[in-house]
């Protein structure tokens, strides 16, 4: 089992930045992928941003340029730096963490991002 925390959502004015973490533990050495996803109320839950255990990132086309993952190996800690935040980036941010190997996902809570006009 691998558990995630994420913290750091809020409120913002747009074109604030936020700091977003998810620290992982359990048996994170399953684990290949960590990605942050969110979801708007009524719509569907998307990617924003993964980080594979290589280093290797990808970005939804919506973030890119404004959104930066990263990771602390060390911490078993995921990052996720938003800035220019729009209203429409405004939702409830998910961490994910996916073992190919095991053909697993695993969710954190979430952690609410609102991003007032």
């Amino acid at each position: 089992q691998v558990q995630l925390v994420e913290s750091g959502g809020g409120l913002v004015q747009a074109g604030g930045s936020l700091r977003l973490s998810c620290a992982a533990s359990g048996s994170i050495f399953s684990i290949n992928v960590m990605g942050w996803y969110r979801q708007a109320p009524g719509k569907q839950r998307e990617l924003v941003a993964s980080i594979t255990s290589s280093g290797r990132t990808n970005y939804a086309d919506s973030v890119k340029g404004r959104f930066t993952i990263s990771r602390d190996t060390a911490k078993n800690t995921v990052y996720l730096q938003t800035n220019s935040l729009k209203p429409e980036d405004t939702a409830v941010y998910y961490c994910n963490a996916h073992s190919t190997f095991m053909s697993r996902d695993y969710w954190g809570q979430g952690t609410q991002v609102t991003v007032s006009s």
